[in-house]
């Protein structure tokens, strides 16, 4: 049932060399790492044991055909359309007989018995009918019913389904269809070149719609990705794709992990998405979530085969106690096998360029993270807290994907501060190219919860941006999809709270308070973009401003969709001033094509005043000033920069069209002096307003 490849995922060998970011150290024996960060020195004993962990597992791998076989499960089990008929395979070693079942036998459970192999892996092929159709219709629901060792008989949904539905009026349990249209998505578009600046827009599909319904994947397709586009966001992070059986879970409680949720459409309608997304130039990354897998007997994989150490760790080992569901033992074969495949089917199938590991700090500890403050102190990284089967899957995995497609991403979850997170495999790191710095976003909603503007600390703001390891790249955001949800504020509410019920359109007094938001919110996330990473992202909405926070349909609102949703016409009406922050999110993004600072090196701060409120920096040798002083305007205001010539505006966020008071001349032109100033051998002077950001640039 597999599909044609986009054309542009086509897996390269196993053997071949990644991107020169992951070039092979010189001596491949875990310590590579050291070169870069001599910290570490201590823990070279440790580094060594992980990656002898990894050589393990790779020779293994090996063994068995290499990543490019041992990732291809999906074209074994399940269920397989040829020439012959429909054969189906499913691994339960527990089980002591088993039996497809489904529409295409009346749902007889006997009438159809699967063979049993060493491996305890169950096969049945059923010829084609008499006609060469197909013996189980496309869209019918099918089953595995097993018989345990004590002969009871259990009821599953096949493992590596590729689409599951569910009828919330009959049942909230999941029914398993087999999916086998007789008509094949055709891809039209190669996946564009990697980005080197990535700027990612972090999005789900089902609250996507300003209806109060579930958004679906034509809907974002037609709707959404324009505006993605227009934007300037060069990649895609969908969530909640893979199917989870609770909808306020927000796609953290996976059920069926090859099935794409039905509750947004089609599969070919996913296809569609990420194949017009690749059209537009636009890279998609899914959230995968294989940190940990939901509870759910009847329609998950928990207790699949009657077992409870089947595919999780036996016992409390193998339960997150905060997010009540099964943790995965990495340290097996065939889960293994599952988790490496299911990567390799979303890049395979749908044409996914890569993807955000949820949980990975989760993984990578025993304590999962769970009542534990990482001080940022090496001994917490290494030993007994470290889980190591987790951390060498994540080093396969990464280093799977990297060699069979050099130009796929991958993004770590991880709020520990892991060294080497973001270090090729090959020097001894875990191999993700990017990590979220989920710091950033904490620092900002402490400030607007907790401090005036006068007690902001443009030193500890710094801090905190450039606050990452050299040479792992890290992705700034001032809010996610965290800090949407109920319970907590998006930074527009927090900056203008209720007065964004009352005073957001231009045809109302110009308050205070919503001066102050449009302001700041700009100026943060200009600053976030500019000094905090090597990529930045947002959350769908929080570009414009979102007017409220995000809250799913369930027990606790009455099963409202009222918040589960995206007000897009706040944002296109053009007498509110949503558009303001709008238009600047795209500016932004544009200035940041033009200039490449994403991908220059860290910024190089020339000034923390913390009397003025004033910081300066230049990065990709553009130059950022901020000011953020509350009333304080500063004229003639000396910046160092980092080389002779003119400079020019390349973006102000006191432009009137940006709901600014326009104060600064866009035809403003800065001419150097050479003189010793801010550690720099040239300075302008400008103009600053108050509450303003200006980037300029060299004529």
């Amino acid at each position: 049932m597999t599909t044609k490849n986009p054309p542009s995922h086509k897996a390269v060998s196993a053997t071949s060399k990644g991107s020169a970011a992951h070039a092979p150290a010189d001596v491949e024996d875990g310590t590579g790492v050291i070169k870069l960060d001599p910290w570490l020195s201590p823990y070279k004993s440790a580094l060594q044991e992980r990656y002898a962990g990894f050589q393990k597992w790779r020779h293994t791998i090996e063994e068995a055909g290499g990543y490019d076989k041992f990732s291809r499960g999906y074209e074994s089990f399940g269920f397989h359309v040829s020439d012959k008929g429909i054969t189906y395979r499913e691994w339960a070693p527990n089980a002591t007989g088993a039996y497809l079942y489904g529409d295409f036998n009346k749902w007889d459970r006997l009438s159809h018995p699967m063979q049993r192999d060493r491996y305890g892996v169950y096969s049945i092929t059923l010829p084609n009918n008499p006609d060469g159709s197909p013996a189980i219709e496309h869209n019918t629901k099918v089953k595995i019913t097993m018989i345990k060792p004590d002969g009871t008989r259990i009821d599953r949904l096949p493992a590596w389904i590729h689409r599951v539905t569910q009828d919330l009026d009959v049942s909230p349990v999941y029914d398993a269809v087999f999916w086998n249209p007789p008509k094949k998505y055709q891809w039209k578009n190669k996946a564009p070149p990697k980005p080197a600046s990535l700027k990612v827009y972090e999005a789900h599909v089902g609250i996507a719609t300003a209806e109060p319904r579930v958004g679906q994947f034509t809907e974002f397709t037609a709707n959404v990705l324009p505006r993605i586009k227009k934007l300037g966001y060069n990649t895609i992070q969908l969530m909640a794709i893979m199917e989870h059986a609770y909808y306020a879970s927000f796609g953290y409680q996976i059920t069926s992990f090859f099935a794409a949720s039905s509750r947004y459409g089609t599969p070919e309608e996913l296809k569609e998405l990420i194949d017009t997304a690749h059209g537009l130039g636009i890279t998609v990354l899914l959230d995968v979530v294989h940190s940990h897998a939901c509870k759910n007997v009847l329609d998950g994989l928990n207790q699949f085969d009657g077992s409870d150490h089947q595919y999780f760790h036996e016992g409390a080992k193998g339960r997150h106690e905060l997010w009540d569901s099964r943790l995965f033992n990495y340290g097996s074969y065939e889960v293994m096998r599952f988790l490496l495949s299911n990567l390799r089917f979303f890049i395979e199938e749908y044409g996914f360029d890569g993807f955000r590991f949820d949980g990975v700090t989760s993984m990578m500890y025993t304590h999962h993270g769970i009542g534990f403050g990482f001080s940022g102190n090496y001994h917490e990284y290494f030993g007994d807290g470290v889980d190591s089967e987790a951390v060498t899957y994540l080093m396969v995995a990464n280093d799977m994907l990297h060699k069979l497609y050099p130009n796929c991403i991958t993004i770590a979850e991880d709020v520990s501060g892991m060294p080497t997170l973001c270090r090729p495999v090959s020097e001894g790191g875990i191999g993700f190219d990017y990590r979220l710095s989920m710091a950033i976003p904490d620092m900002w909603i402490k400030l607007l919860k907790e401090k005036s503007d006068s007690e902001w600390d443009i030193g500890n703001i710094v801090y905190t941006l450039t606050n990452r390891r050299h040479m792992e790249p890290s992705i700034a955001y001032c809010e996610s999809h965290d800090q949407a949800l109920v319970g907590d504020k998006t930074i527009a509410f927090w900056l203008m709270d209720k007065e964004m019920y009352t005073h957001m359109s231009v045809l109302t007094e110009l308050t205070p308070i919503i001066d102050r938001g449009l302001a700041l919110h700009k100026m943060i996330r200009l600053v976030t973009h500019a000094l905090g990473g090597e990529g930045y992202l947002t959350f769908i909405g929080n570009e414009f401003g979102h007017p409220e926070w995000l809250d799913f349909p369930r027990a606790g609102n009455d099963s409202s969709f009222h918040y589960a949703r995206r007000q897009w016409n706040v944002v296109d009406d053009h007498l509110l001033r949503y558009k303001f922050l709008n238009d600047f999110d795209g500016a932004m993004n544009l200035a940041e094509d033009k200039v490449g600072w994403l991908a220059a090196p860290q910024a190089f701060v020339s000034l923390k005043h913390e009397g003025d409120k004033v910081l300066a920096f230049d990065r990709g040798g553009a130059v950022f000033i901020f000011n953020f002083h509350g009333s304080q305007s500063f004229t003639e205001y000396r910046i160092g920069v980092p080389s002779a010539g003119k400079y020019k505006v390349l973006l102000n966020s006191d432009e009137e069209q940006f709901g600014g008071h326009g104060r600064v001349s866009a035809d403003s032109k800065y001419f150097s002096t050479p003189e010793s100033w801010g550690g720099h051998q040239q300075y302008i002077q400008v103009y600053i307003p108050s509450r303003t950001a200006l980037v300029l640039v060299k004529v």
